[in-house]
């Protein structure tokens, strides 16, 4: 049986030193008034060029981030796949606007598949399909009833030869890349984007994957509906299964817009499809292949019972299980200790434009119930194991 509680495993690689940096981060992280304090201040020092980069680089960017460059996560890269952990690069600069800016961050993207061919210790690339596109465009076209300008048809045809590119060289290179959600109203665009994609690379083996966010009430449904798909016109569905990241704002939109939120109406009810997804995937594995991106120790445990179950190996690359770096090593290092296929979303970029990622990753681990107390508990466990007490 595998225990989230085995602390040794989980922080094994971390040094004592890295283990009280660790505890200092979530301590900080931790305090709701110090993060809302972070997410104003940044913005104006770096505006006004206060020497903070040295600071933020020592603490938030080393616990959440691999580096500013793809060669700078060398050493992230081989220290987690020295525990038999995979890793995602990340690109994870956001708020581009520019064409020249979607060209670069789409070559990025292309290098990080380039990165992961042929070796084992980078098993997927990732991309935001807003990293390479006008957020307003593809929400324009949320609703294909919309009518586009002859400037905005070929501005999305770019659009859509850069996630070609992107879908086509790991096709090639036989990485598969996970297409990330979004929010509610972009992501119809989205998901026909991915769609397309898989119907076109997916046909010897899954290289593009989706992301169902289960927050969502319709994506069961929606999951249900693709895989159905899958199984007709002959493709392998990918499927990255997540609970979500735009809750509140989500929330707040439809609120100001007197529209039904999409949201689920409570936790249970998320947990609920998330668990019943991993099922639907597990009994449907020869049309699908899936991650389990979840920090939620009863999901996570609940896959590896339904492996069990209709005895799928551990190591079957089919099913992998995906943390982001910096959390839930408990997880990650049990399960990859258990011979389970895992990878770390590993983010990286310069330290100014990834801050943006950074400061919502700390008010995630703010807003979510339990995890930075989580965190705060077993790293003390480890601690006190370290020191005999």
């Amino acid at each position: 049986m595998i225990s989230f509680d085995n602390t040794e495993i989980a922080f094994k690689y971390k040094s004592d030193r890295d283990l009280k940096r660790a505890y200092t981060m979530f301590k900080l992280v931790g305090k709701s008034w110090l993060v809302r304090f972070g997410k104003w201040i940044t913005p104006i020092a770096f505006k006004l060029r206060f020497p903070i980069k040295g600071i933020i680089k020592a603490t938030i960017f080393r616990q959440f981030c691999g580096g500013e460059s793809i060669d700078d996560c060398n050493e992230a890269i081989q220290t987690l796949y020295d525990y038999r952990v995979g890793t995602i690069l990340d690109y994870s600069v956001e708020g581009k606007i520019e064409e020249d800016d979607f060209d670069a961050t789409c070559d990025e993207i292309v290098g990080t598949i380039k990165k992961a061919k042929g070796n084992p210790a980078i098993p997927f690339a990732v991309f935001k399909v807003t990293g390479i596109s006008r957020h307003g465009l593809l929400e324009k076209c949320n609703d294909p009833e919309n009518e586009l300008t002859d400037s905005e048809k070929k501005e999305f045809a770019d659009i859509l030869k850069r996630v070609d590119r992107i879908c086509n060289y790991a096709h090639d290179a036989k990485t598969p890349v996970f297409i990330d959600a979004e929010e509610s109203w972009i992501q119809n665009t989205i998901d026909r984007l991915a769609e397309t994609m898989m119907v076109k690379y997916n046909k010897e083996g899954a290289y593009v994957y989706n992301t169902f966010q289960m927050y969502r009430h319709d994506r069961l449904d929606y999951l249900k509906e693709k895989l159905d798909a899958a199984k007709r016109e002959g493709f392998k569905l990918g499927a990255k299964v997540v609970r979500g990241a735009y809750m509140e704002k989500e929330r707040d939109r439809a609120g100001e817009m007197d529209y039904p939120s999409p949201i689920q109406p409570d936790k249970v009810s998320c947990d609920n499809d998330f668990n019943a997804a991993l099922e639907l995937l597990v009994n449907n594995l020869e049309h699908c292949a899936f991650c389990c991106g979840t920090h939620n120790e009863d999901s996570n445990l609940l896959l590896t019972e339904l492996m069990s179950k209709y005895d799928i190996d551990q190591n079957d690359e089919r099913v992998y299980f995906s943390q982001l770096l910096g959390m839930s090593d408990h997880i990650s290092f049990n399960l990859a200790h258990h011979k389970y296929q895992v990878a770390k979303y590993v983010p990286y970029g310069p330290i100014k434009e990834v801050m943006p990622y950074l400061l919502r990753r700390a008010d995630e681990n703010t807003s979510v119930a339990g995890q930075t107390g989580r965190e705060l508990q077993l790293i003390s466990k480890e601690w006190r194991r370290r020191k005999g007490k």
